[in-house]
């Protein structure tokens, strides 16, 4: 027996609002412009601040549920 059953609970779907969609691409695009001011503009260090910036724009939007 799940959790949510046990708990008397139903089933239902996140709401994600859409300041935490919003939120989230724009701290991404910040991170990346910070990263890429700091690093440089060479193509590694642009792959760098891109990946930097999707995980801290994932993790705004996951982390604001």
């Amino acid at each position: 027996m799940s959790a949510v059953a046990k708990s008397g609970a139903t089933a239902t779907r996140l709401k994600r609002s859409r300041a935490s969609l919003v939120g989230g691409i724009a701290t991404g695009i910040g991170v990346f412009i910070l990263v890429t001011l700091l690093a440089g503009t060479s193509a590694p260090s642009l792959a760098l601040a891109l990946v930097v910036a999707l995980a801290v724009a994932a993790w705004v939007r996951l982390a604001d549920l």
